[in-house]
């Protein structure tokens, strides 16, 4: 039986309506409090908390901002949204996901949706959706309050500063704050140097809200973050700046009888600016600028409603985006060459959404959910649409697609039993990259890829399912699963008529549909608590995905397994775990795509919480790779190798 599952239950303070409509969450921290909820505290990065998520994978191609995939797909297939906005990466090697615009100083959870059942503002969401919930302190908390965190890891000397403050009072609140990372070159087990894997990082945000009436509250939100000096030991450039601006208004009326619950409109603009950099690499024979823009406005309006029954939402969304990226080769002694490689594409898309939770007899529950969007594009720079043209005679500077979702969850929780199935169909519009991207190089298989403006729109079915035991409140077993049959895949086709721009590159592929394709993920959970202070878990997950000619699709998770004991005295906490990953058997090679062995690691962590004169003081610490291992992943770009033995300390003060 193919599964899927609603795994976490979570408190209504934390997430509200939203709780009964999430497959998993990671709770980074709780409203109103600085404490996070994560071995390495505060000071754990966004990508240390996404990896806690079942469903969730992270492809690395260095230290810094690493690519979510969710159900072994990656960003085409996955929404990714903050607090509901649309935000779209700059750089055309997705060297800047969307979650790299965040800290953890500023989330409260990481909610995610697998599968087609996302969120009411996701958009394409085969794999699944991501929402970053922000975190604010909201009113009637303490009146002010703040925090202070330092961290230090030996392996790159990795330091990490940051602070935040909060005020709040019955009809206002804000809360802010400051957070600097700084890294240098790490090294993989056995002491070897990774080269070009540095980076530094600032990010700064505040929050308000101001209640307008009793029940009519206003919020904003202003989020700056940027990089520089960024290495990338997987690609050939590194990034000398990836900067970003996001804001947000929004406007909240409740009600406090009858059906109707809660109104939201919240309008958001964020500009992002992404600039690749080769300036400080080696024998570079060709040298190249590289930059590029993302411009995104938006909207959305959320209405919510109950009754005995149901649990309704209806949301209406809608936003435009600009993305434009060009390059300048300057070859030695030549005139420099510039092509463009995103032509300022605008893209307008407007969506409908409606989701309903009905509630049954005898601990039975339905979900369901469905939405529809138009989507308008243009291609406003007519040098690069003109390049495009020479491949795709006749094709058109503008483009009309309509994708839409419907997805139902059935979950029966008898005594001691959760079992829960699904279904659903959704649809998705090419990226910018697939339909128009025009000469850009993967180092991944060494090939230059063009977009392709005559691309299908893919769809897959999504069967979901799930079983949990519940024999005792001290154990826990689960197995969940999904499989996704996809129709007019995307992927990259080998094209032969044209030569490679790229020193190096071995060939051109053009972006095109396959006619079908399959990806099944599986896992297993287990919890036991065999004494009141001490914690088993246990996780196994095993996927497999293959073309319409039967080979193995790339970047497929192998069977991995993660076991951990944790222990709580009084004020004492404690963390030894195990991970690995098995021999990578069915891996993608005709799509470049090489195995990787394989490995285990182990990690250990501790923290401990003090109270001086009613301000409390945590202290963490931890061994991460304990034995030096020297290891790649498979989700390693080019297989570069993760850190070695890595020493890390941090102290969180609560004020």
């Amino acid at each position: 039986m193919i599964i899927l599952a609603l795994s976490i239950l979570l408190s209504t303070d934390t997430l509200a309506t939203s709780s009964h409509t999430i497959d998993e969450v990671v709770v980074v921290s709780m409203a109103g409090e600085g404490r996070k909820r994560s071995a390495k505290g505060q000071v754990a990065s966004i990508d240390e908390h996404l990896a806690e998520l079942n469903h969730v994978n992270l492809v690395r191609r260095g230290s810094y901002a690493w690519e979510p995939v969710v159900n072994n797909m990656a960003t085409e297939r996955v929404s990714t949204t903050i607090d509901g906005m649309k935000i779209f990466y700059a750089c055309t090697d997705k060297m800047d996901p969307v979650t790299s615009y965040v800290e953890s100083s500023n989330l409260q959870s990481i909610l995610l949706n697998s599968g087609l059942n996302g969120n009411p503002q996701s958009t394409g969401n085969i794999g699944g959706s991501l929402d970053l919930k922000l975190r604010r302190i909201g009113f009637n908390q303490p009146t002010r309050w703040a925090n202070v965190d330092v961290g230090y890891e030996t392996n790159g000397h990795l330091q990490v500063y940051g602070a935040d403050v909060a005020v709040s009072s019955q009809r206002f609140y804000t809360n802010g704050g400051f957070f600097f990372r700084h890294a240098d070159n790490y090294k993989e087990g056995g002491g070897r140097e990774v080269q070009f894997s540095q980076f530094q990082k600032v990010n700064a945000f505040v929050n308000a809200g101001v209640k307008l009436a009793e029940r009519d509250v206003l919020e904003g939100t202003f989020i700056f973050d940027r990089a520089t000096d960024v290495g990338y030991p997987a690609l050939n450039m590194d990034v000398a700046k990836a900067e970003a601006f996001i804001t947000s208004l929004s406007y909240k009326h409740q009600w406090t009888e009858g059906f109707l619950n809660s109104w939201e409109t919240k309008a958001y603009y964020n500009h992002i600016t992404h600039i690749m950099d080769d300036t400080k690499r080696p024998d570079v024979e060709i040298h190249m600028d590289m930059p590029g823009k993302s411009w995104t406005s938006g909207l959305y309006s959320l209405i919510s409603a109950s009754n005995a029954r149901h649990e309704a939402q209806m949301n209406y969304d809608l936003y435009y985006n600009r993305l434009f990226a060009d390059m300048t080769m300057y070859p030695g002694g030549a005139a420099p060459m510039y092509m463009v490689t995103w032509p300022d594409v605008g893209t307008l898309n407007t969506g409908l959404a409606l989701t309903d939770l009905v509630s049954l007899p005898h601990q039975q529950t339905v979900r369901v959910s469905a939405k529809i969007a138009q989507q308008w594009q243009k291609l406003n720079n007519q040098e690069g649409y003109h390049a495009l043209r020479v491949f795709f005679p006749g094709m058109k500077d503008s483009y009309m697609q309509t994708t839409g979702r419907i997805a139902a969850n059935y979950t029966w929780q008898p005594s001691h039993w959760q079992l829960s199935f699904g279904m659903g169909w959704g649809s998705r519009a090419p990226t910018v990259t697939e339909a128009y991207g025009y000469y850009l190089n993967n180092t991944f298989d060494q090939y230059d890829y063009i977009g392709n403006p005559r691309l299908k729109n893919e769809s897959a079915v999504e069967v979901n399912g799930a079983t949990k035991w519940l024999p005792s409140p001290r154990l826990t077993l689960s197995v969940e699963g999904n499989a996704f049959f996809f129709s007019n895949y995307i992927i990259g086709q080998f094209e032969t008529r044209l030569s490679a721009m790229t020193v190096d590159a071995e060939g051109v592929k053009v972006y095109g549909n396959l006619n079908h394709a399959t990806i099944v993920n599986t896992s297993l959970t287990a919890h036991w608590q065999p004494l009141p202070w001490l914690t088993w878990n246990n996780r196994l997950n095993y996927a497999v995905g293959h073309d319409d000619e039967g080979d193995p699709l790339p970047l497929i998770s192998p069977f991995t397994y993660t076991s951990s004991l944790t222990f709580a005295y009084k004020r004492l906490q404690g963390k030894v775990e195990l991970r690995g990953n098995s021999k990578q058997v069915d891996y993608g090679k005709k799509y470049g795509e090489t195995a990787t062995p394989a490995w285990a690691i182990g990690n250990i962590s501790a923290q401990y919480t003090l109270s001086i004169h009613e301000h409390d003081l945590t202290l963490r610490a931890g061994v991460e790779n304990l034995f030096d291992k020297r290891y790649t992943t498979y989700s390693d770009w080019c297989d570069i190798p993760q850190k070695g033995r890595n020493i890390y300390v941090n102290i969180s003060v609560q004020l």
